[in-house]
């Protein structure tokens, strides 16, 4: 186990290269959320060191993620809305389910919900990841064109009939809360509308606009209205952000592509003296607490914000975790989940207390920091601590940036978070179930309901209803196929009565694994520690498949895998009567014969022997 200080030097290269990589991605998220780009840096700066120093995966490097940043932007986009359009008082009810949901992850962890997180199939995580990138690219293309609903005097004017109303009816609510009988007394209804001012009714106008063009579907509704009130100068600046950023990639990868685009699009926009749109200020002092978020902090209040702070803290969660995998392949150890949930958690909370938006485990930056040589902890504190003194020294100059480079830098994030490994195998997965006269894939129809709830409706109650039917299709199927109890395991086991006779010679060579039982999402995890099993001194190994009657798409992608990982060490994989849905699956995402030759595939164990005695004996 590495000390906290036993790799000072990639430690220090390795977070500060993550925090400024980070910079870019926190003014972009940050003005997404809604908070504006100092919300973005308060999250990166805080979550980035506390979940370093209290969390369970030594590599990680935190910060505001797509995910949780899309999450937050409806969240904070339904908390101002019904707060009059107001950012400052809709702020405290804010924070205060950015404050309860790092409380939730603390929670989760100290209950040890971390090792349930692998039960998540892949469709949902890819639906999901899918939607993500979906919402982001919709909200990004009205400003990165340049239109701003709230600033559309037609467009807003269309809603001031409807302003009106809503002005009206807020009034008889606050009557209604001070037991004014309105029927009675009616005269100081009437003196209170006669203080409706023009300015009100036109802010009023502004909310209704900008929450009838928020979200996705809110995006495609003003599209045509964007393209006839298009900015051409911002769209320039978004279209030269995006073109830098994946041309510089082709140029070298050692300098984060983000971070140039940043700053030439900027110094061109500043150079130049073009009149474009910036960015919010970022305050340039220490960062305060928001001691706000306790003015109302009371059980009534906070009770309607429960369950949307548990479910943006179990995204935060999958996300984190997520991303410790991510670190483990790249460094060959093993996070701690639980121990990780609650650095989240700590991470999020006190981020929250300071106005940040809330993050996770960002994959990104994590692979960042190892290929920079970060090894413990410490990476992670000094990345937060590198975008602290970019902060305070550079707070003035970074509020210059134009909100259209911010756009086009989320656009390419939105492209990239796509999960687009599960897309392409849409075409090629089995269709397992019937819709009347239609045959559709259980695992694509998942994707694709995940997908479209994710985007147009609502990203937690999405992956709920995944989660059901994903659960539901899954019983059917096991039912179907065997009552047998699944038993994937990566322990020491007995040999099979057949193999008893299997030549000694072989032992040191020749590796046997028996799978029994489907191999499915809830068992891919034990799964996938086989390679790790597996002697150096194996040359071949034989997978006895007879008794895995079934695969799923997250046990076709570990199967997957864990070929690659022997195929990189040379090791011959051969596989034993192997069952017609599992070999359907492989054959079609070429498992079979890419990793797996059709010479390689036996019906029974004494054929797979004498193949051995013939084909590899004279290597031993």
């Amino acid at each position: 186990m590495k000390t906290l200080f036993s790799n000072i030097k990639g430690d220090a290269f390795g977070g500060i290269t993550a925090g400024i990589v980070a910079l870019p991605l926190a003014l972009a998220f940050g003005v997404s959320s809604g908070l504006g780009p100092s919300a973005g840096l308060y999250g990166a700066i805080f979550i980035s060191f506390f979940a370093a120093l209290f969390g369970g995966t030594n590599t990680q490097i935190s910060g505001p993620t797509a995910p949780m940043t899309a999450v937050s932007m409806v969240v904070i986009a339904g908390i101002v809305a019904a707060n009059d359009g107001d950012i400052t008082k809709a702020l405290p009810a804010i924070l205060t389910v950015f404050l309860l949901a790092g409380f939730f992850q603390i929670g989760l962890g100290l209950i040890g919900l971390g090792k349930y997180i692998r039960y998540i199939p892949y469709p949902v995580v890819s639906g999901f990841m899918t939607a993500i990138g979906v919402i982001i690219l919709l909200t990004q293309v009205l400003p990165s064109l340049g239109y701003y609903p709230k600033e559309d005097v037609e467009f807003v004017t269309n809603f001031k009939p409807l302003a009106e109303e809503v002005i009206l009816e807020n009034i008889l609510k606050e009557e209604a809360k001070e037991g004014i009988l309105v029927l009675e007394d009616f005269s100081k209804t009437i003196e209170r509308g006669s203080k409706i001012t023009p300015e009100n009714i036109l802010k009023e106008s502004q909310t209704l606009a900008a929450k009838e063009t928020s979200g996705a579907l809110g995006a495609i509704k003003a599209f045509p209205r964007a393209i006839q009130n298009i900015n051409w100068l911002e769209l320039l600046l978004s279209l030269g952000t995006i073109f830098i950023i994946y041309g510089f990639k082709r140029i070298t990868t050692k300098i984060p592509s983000t971070l140039v685009s940043l700053i030439v699009m900027s110094g061109i926009a500043v150079g130049f003296g073009l009149e474009y749109r910036t960015i919010q200020e970022i305050p340039s002092g220490i960062p305060q607490i928001k001691w706000e978020i306790f003015s109302g902090f009371s059980l009534s209040n906070i009770t309607p914000y429960i369950f949307t702070a548990l479910t943006l803290s179990l995204l935060g969660a999958i996300d984190s975790l997520l991303t410790s995998v991510v670190a483990d392949n790249m460094t060959k150890t093993k996070h701690k989940p639980n121990k990780e949930l609650v650095g989240q958690g700590i991470g999020n909370s006190i981020a929250a207390l300071f106005g940040g938006i809330p993050g996770a485990g960002a994959t990104i930056r994590t692979v960042v920091n190892i290929n920079a040589g970060g090894k413990t902890k410490l990476s992670g504190m000094i990345a937060g601590i590198m975008l602290l003194i970019i902060m305070l020294g550079l707070g003035p100059v970074a509020s210059k940036i134009p909100a259209a480079v911010l756009a086009g830098i989320l656009i390419t994030v939105g492209i990239g978070v796509m999960d687009y490994k599960g897309l392409k195998a849409i075409p090629s997965l089995p269709r397992d179930i019937k819709f009347g006269p239609l045959k559709l894939s259980s695992e694509v129809l998942i994707m694709i309901v995940v997908l479209l709830l994710s985007t147009f409706w609502n990203l937690v109650y999405a992956v709920g209803i995944g989660l059901i039917i994903a659960s539901l299709m899954f019983m059917k199927k096991i039912g179907d196929l065997t009552a047998e109890r699944s038993d994937v395991k990566t322990l020491k086991e007995k040999s099979w009565a057949d193999e008893k006779d299997f030549p000694k010679a072989f032992a040191e060579k020749v590796f046997i694994k028996h799978i029994k039982g489907p191999l499915f999402f809830g068992s891919t995890s034990d799964f996938q520690a086989l390679a790790q099993q597996i002697p150096d001194t194996a040359k071949t190994v034989i997978m006895r498949l007879g008794r895995m009657q079934y695969m799923d798409q997250s046990g076709l992608y570990a199967m997957e895998d864990m070929l690659q990982d022997l195929k990189t060490k040379n090791i011959e994989v051969l596989f034993v009567n192997l069952l017609k849905q599992p070999r359907y699956m492989m054959e079609r995402i070429d498992i079979i014969p890419d990793f797996i030759p059709k010479e390689h595939i036996f019906k029974s164990f004494d054929e797979c022997t004498n193949w051995i005695k013939k084909n590899i004996k004279n290597n031993l």
